[in-house]
């Protein structure tokens, strides 16, 4: 206890000297309050990282500051001649496709039969091949400075980055190469059963299973093998189309239809008295008298 109330007291002066410090300082009235001008720093801290190096300059670069040719900022609209409206300069929908041209004037100097539009497709691949190119010859040079980025990765070249050791090639050991002769040797149709073997060469090493066949000479117990392999194959197609062999809609129908039947047939039986219980009704009998017909006429 007595330690911490001696570290805050020792603390509690050190914030005082601060703070009178900053008060003797010059300062300007604002109404948050007094602002105050703090003097130019005389210790330089050391910095953690080391600063980075200038970009070697590309060619354009150096071709531009020779000629005394200044960037100028461009406009990202520009108005397009065929739509009469403005769009981008660069980019999907950009002004002055040549998509969007439907017609190419011949020219004098243009060969008969050659299609312009395959033609410009083709220049068009050429001008982007050679950016690129371009690109990864000022990759290389920065590397070689040692100004490549970090985060950039140059896979095509195998350039190491900044900051880390290029791999050297790995040396193949000696497992390595048996493995490889391995894989020579049995890569022929008789897995290299009857090439001809190198002085000291080794039998390659099977790692797979041995397929097994049942003998030709049936033996004891061979009819039980022969039967349980038969049935396993069997069991396997008719599981693979099962579907196939039943009908599940057509079984779902008939037992329905068999069900609606027994619970009518129940309900007849249930509703349906006793023959003993039953009134004999007498058939009516017909009369043999046939009614008698008065004629309308009368006798005058």
């Amino acid at each position: 206890e007595e330690l911490i109330m001696v570290c805050l007291q020792k603390g509690t002066e050190l914030v005082q000297e601060i703070a009178n410090a900053l008060f003797s300082l010059p300062s300007t009235e604002d109404p948050d309050g007094p602002i105050i001008k703090l003097p130019p720093p005389t210790t330089k801290l050391p910095r953690e990282k080391h600063l980075p190096k200038p970009k070697p300059l590309t060619k354009w670069e150096l071709f531009a500051q020779m000629k005394g040719i200044k960037k100028h900022k461009k406009n990202k609209r520009v108005w397009d001649e065929q739509t009469g409206t403005w769009k981008r300069t660069h980019g999907y929908d950009r002004a002055n496709d040549d998509k969007d041209i439907p017609i190419i004037e011949a020219k004098p100097t243009d060969e008969p039969g050659e299609d312009p539009f395959a033609k410009r497709k083709a220049e068009k691949k050429q001008r982007v091949d050679k950016q690129e190119k371009n690109r990864l010859e000022n990759l290389k040079k920065a590397a070689k400075v040692g100004a490549l980025p970090s985060h950039i990765q140059l896979a095509a070249t195998a350039l190491p980055v900044t900051g880390t050791q290029k791999e050297a090639p790995k040396k193949a050991s000696k497992e390595d190469l048996e493995n490889v002769a391995g894989f020579a040797a049995t890569a022929t149709a008789s897995g290299g059963k009857f090439d001809k073997k190198l002085p000291g060469e080794k039998p390659p090493k099977h790692t797979g299973k041995y397929r097994k066949f049942l003998p030709v000479v049936e033996g004891k117990g061979m009819g039980a093998q022969e039967k349980q392999q038969t049935e396993k194959i069997l069991n396997q197609l008719l599981a693979k189309s099962s579907h196939e062999i039943l009908d599940v809609n057509k079984a779902v129908t008939m037992f329905n239809v068999k069900k609606e039947r027994q619970r009518k047939k129940e309900k007849e039986t249930s509703s349906s008295t006793p023959s003993k219980l039953k009134t004999k009704k007498k058939p009516l009998k017909s009369s043999s008298k046939k009614p008698v017909k008065k004629s309308s006429k009368t006798k005058h």
